[in-house]
């Protein structure tokens, strides 16, 4: 099957263009990612900081601390040519696409909750990459793809229906379109990303053209600084860990895996926001949640067995 990263796959060189290890990339920053609501969800309650003040820090933190990272390992990074316009246009998006999705995904747990938020956001975001893939004429997901996102998003269904079933009112709902908003986001992120070249630092020039992105909003609403030592703490690990770490992770995974494939392992975030919610927030979670989880483990376990487990001959198509 042809994919938005196929051509990144062919660049890639040595152990960290194999297939099984870019797919663990993938679900490590999952797992990170889980966290995000959580510590998202904190930082609110012990500090007077909105959703956008959330993300603009999250995104500036995590640019910094990718900043870093990049000017000390450059002298062990060969040189790079000029970036063409076409990459230069998918950093863009990439860039347009983060602030948007952490925007519109704090907006969302503010008001409907971590588990909801996250179940939302990252429930819709496999279907409108498979559908966006296919527009870009990349072709259509294999069956195997297919079969493992029926089985995930019904896993999904069960663990929306549970968490929706306890709450109602215009929040709710409000907090869901933000979400899907968000999912939206995710999407454009993960299918421009996919394309840019390995050495390319896409995750440090997104997560900048992203603070910079929401900063002119940051200043008009008034940046509010959090002075309470935990809001404090938790804000830096979600910029560190959540953010610079976990998409690195992501981007340096999805050059060898497929775009459809990699949003469906990433569902382990919802999966793991919600074992969060439910273990730290109060956030409930029934019995046909926990069956709902269960699938979703399946179907991200059946994904890396049938797809991936297989990787010379996956490298062999690359």
């Amino acid at each position: 099957m042809s994919t938005p990263s196929t051509a990144a796959s062919a660049a890639g060189r040595g152990p960290a263009a194999h297939p099984r290890r870019g797919f663990l990339l993938v679900v490590a920053a999952a797992l990170c990612w889980g966290t995000s609501g959580l510590s998202g969800s904190v930082v609110a309650d012990r500090s007077d900081l909105s959703a956008l003040d959330i993300a603009w820090y999250r995104l500036a933190i995590g640019a910094v601390v990718l900043l870093a990272a990049w000017g000390l390992t450059a002298a062990r990074r060969p040189g790079r040519g000029a970036v063409g316009r076409p990459v230069a246009v998918r950093l863009g998006l990439v860039g347009a696409g983060l602030a948007a999705y952490q925007l519109a995904y704090f907006s969302a747990v503010s008001r409907a909750g971590v588990s909801i938020a996250t179940l939302v956001a990252l429930g819709l975001a496999p279907l409108l990459i498979a559908v966006g893939a296919a527009l870009l004429g990349h072709g259509r997901p294999s069956g195997t793809t297919l079969a493992a996102l029926v089985v995930a998003l019904a896993g999904l269904g069960l663990l929306v229906g549970v968490s929706a079933g306890a709450d109602g009112g215009t929040a709710v709902l409000l907090g869901t379109l933000m979400a899907t908003g968000s999912a939206l986001g995710y999407a454009v992120v993960t299918l421009a990303g996919a394309g840019v070249p390995a050495g390319v630092p896409v995750t440090l020039i997104g997560f900048a053209g992203g603070a910079l992105l929401l900063t002119p909003a940051v200043v008009a609403a008034g940046l509010a600084v959090p002075t309470d030592p935990v809001a404090v703490a938790v804000l830096l690990y979600l910029g560190f860990v959540p953010s610079a770490l976990a998409y690195g992770l992501f981007f340096a995974g999805v050059r060898t895996v497929p775009g459809p494939v990699a949003s469906i392992v990433t569902l382990l975030e919802p999966l793991t926001a919600t074992a969060l919610a439910t273990a730290f927030l109060g956030e409930r979670l029934a019995p046909g949640a926990v069956v709902g989880g269960l699938l979703l483990l399946a179907a991200v376990a059946g994904l890396y067995v049938r797809e991936l487990g297989r990787a010379p001959e996956v490298e062999a198509g690359l």
